[in-house]
């Protein structure tokens, strides 16, 4: 059965023009704040250009809808009640300015889906941003502010810098990664926190890398219990062949490999038959030593039979300290699952300036 047809993906993207500024119905009520004029800026928003939010677009999905799932994380901290914190201690009318500003080193990402936050929960806050996704940015440099209603800045806070603080370690590690990895291309695999998929995705190319499949729709990979369940990698792959022929389908096909013989009888597979395969996986080839160090030999001969002929894949046992001589074994890719698995966030903070709330309070409270 052929994978069937989407809508397009909604993402959204941030623009002067978008229609997301006139509000998205899917956002709980308490979250819908009535539209404010745009208050005039304090000195220092307006001191710097601002620079467009990503130069690296999201993946285009299908069906993955961006908005609807912002509107989950905001409704998750909103309930049924909205922020009662802010409700209790702030006036509706109190404008704040606050700054983000990065606490470690690291590669910033999530600039872009920051906006989208903003805009979904007040159209009329002004954001100004001195860095763009990608960049680096070093611990204590402040990279971006948000002006206007000090209430909407507080709803958004969390879930702007939950989405930011995830994506920015995905793609500090994936910078790292890519950079060792040379000349091999470093990919992520379908190992994503459920749901943010394609903000996973995302922020492994703001951080240098390629995306591997984006689900189980966009690419046959024959791993080792489709081979098994079929009774092994030839007729798994005459299967593949047969079926995608059946439903004139083309999409990228990948077969799982685990030994020399699995190579070798693939290879045979294709001078004999034509066949849709375009990638060979080369799984766990590589082997941990005792002494630290890496053996990486039956990669290598996998590499050097299959000759070019079709991509090679690279995968299992790929950290930051071993990705530097795997890609030296002349792999086309390297799969990590640990880019998005077991990421550690990048700490960012977002402040509100302190001085002007207080003269903000001051003037709201004698009036």
């Amino acid at each position: 059965m052929t994978p069937t047809a989407a809508a397009p993906i909604r993402q959204h993207l941030p623009s002067s023009s978008s229609s997301a500024r006139s509000g998205n119905p899917r956002l709980p009520a308490r979250l819908r704040l009535p539209a404010r004029p745009r208050a005039a800026p304090s000195a220092s928003m307006s001191a710097e250009p601002r620079p467009a939010p990503s130069p690296v677009p999201p993946p285009a999905h299908p069906t993955y809808d961006l908005s609807a799932v912002i509107a989950l994380a905001l409704s998750e901290d909103a309930g049924d009640r909205g922020d009662v914190s802010c409700l209790a201690t702030i006036p509706t009318d109190v404008k704040a300015e606050a700054t983000f500003i990065a606490k470690e080193d690291g590669v910033i990402a999530g600039i872009s889906l920051a906006e989208m936050i903003f805009n979904q929960v007040d159209p009329s806050l002004k954001v100004q941003w001195f860095e763009t996704d990608g960049n680096y940015v070093h611990k204590g440099l402040q990279f971006g502010k948000v002006y206007g209603c000090a209430q909407s800045i507080i709803v958004a806070e969390r879930v702007v810098l939950n989405f930011m603080q995830r994506m920015s370690g995905i793609a500090t590690m994936t910078k790292a990664m890519a950079d060792a990895a040379r000349p091999a291309c470093i990919l992520e695999t379908r190992k994503t926190a459920p749901g943010l998929r394609l903000v996973d995705k995302w922020a492994v190319l703001i951080g240098g890398g390629k995306n591997h499949r984006l689900g189980l729709f966009d690419m046959v990979m024959i791993k080792d219990n489709h081979i098994s369940v079929a009774g092994g990698i030839t007729n798994a792959m005459t299967s593949v062949d047969q079926f995608l022929v059946k439903e004139n389908l083309a999409v990228p096909v990948e077969v799982e490999t685990r030994t020399l013989e699995e190579v070798r009888d693939l290879l045979k597979y294709t001078d004999e038959n034509k066949t849709s395969l375009t990638r060979i996986m080369l799984d766990n080839m590589v082997v941990p030593l005792p002494n630290g160090d890496l053996d990486v030999s039956m990669l290598k001969d996998a590499v050097q039979l299959i000759n070019g002929r079709f991509e090679t894949e690279a995968s299992g046992n790929v950290t930051i300290d071993t990705v530097k001589k795997i890609g030296e074994t002349g792999v086309t890719y390297i799969s990590s699952g640990a880019l998005t698995h077991s990421v550690k966030a990048l700490d960012i903070s977002l402040k509100i300036d302190t001085e002007l709330a207080l003269q903000v309070g001051r003037r709201t409270n004698r009036a």
